[in-house]
């Protein structure tokens, strides 16, 4: 895009951010103030020096499933192929309440690990945000979906199985169901009658 324009020439996006005051939260990767920024529609907090971003979780919601407010991402912040990733794993506090924060792959299929405290919202290390907007505009998401709902297909499956072989064992061979696995008893019994 270029520099002053308003609108994207390729999908028409409005190109607009402005930089609000300082934030009294500290930004929870390198702890300095971080200040507020409107990206399009998008209101989120940046930090100034590490460039992580905070969004709360509607907001979040709103560019994993909007067009507009992902090609509004995918301007502002450009790919950046020459991201560090950081091998040490890191907690870091929520913004919001100062609670630890979870990370989790995002779609579990991204490879971009992201913090998240539940109630509140998600930070995005520098160029995490452009790496989970192209993950969602390639399919990224349908295919963590799919891969989900084959899981549960196999998991049915095994379980089926499992009980269809339960099922067809003779009455005094016994498995334990809550732990899944089979006694010396169990294994004696089954022994014995594949003897006959």
């Amino acid at each position: 895009m270029f520099e002053g324009a308003i609108y994207c020439p390729k999908c028409g996006a409005k190109r607009a951010r402005t930089v609000g005051a300082t934030r009294s939260a500290p930004c929870p990767s390198c702890k300095k103030p971080m200040r507020e920024v409107q990206v399009g529609q998008i209101e989120m907090i940046e930090c100034g020096k590490c460039g992580g971003v905070w969004v709360d979780a509607a907001t979040f919601e709103h560019v994993c499933a909007d067009a507009e407010a992902q090609a509004a991402v995918l301007h502002q912040w450009p790919d950046t192929a020459q991201r560090r990733v950081e091998t040490a794993v890191r907690y870091r506090p929520c913004v919001s309440c100062g609670a630890m924060m979870n990370r989790i792959n995002f779609g579990k299929l991204s490879g971009t690990v992201v913090d998240v405290c539940k109630g509140h919202g998600t930070f995005l290390d520098a160029g995490e945000l452009h790496l989970i907007v192209s993950f969602i505009r390639q399919g990224g998401l349908d295919r963590a979906r799919q891969h989900q709902i084959d899981e549960l297909k196999e998991e049915e499956e095994r379980l089926r199985a499992l009980r269809d072989a339960q099922s067809r064992m003779p009455a005094e061979i016994h498995i334990e169901r809550s732990a899944r696995t089979w006694t010396g008893v169990d294994l004696i019994a089954l022994l014995e009658h594949l003897k006959q």
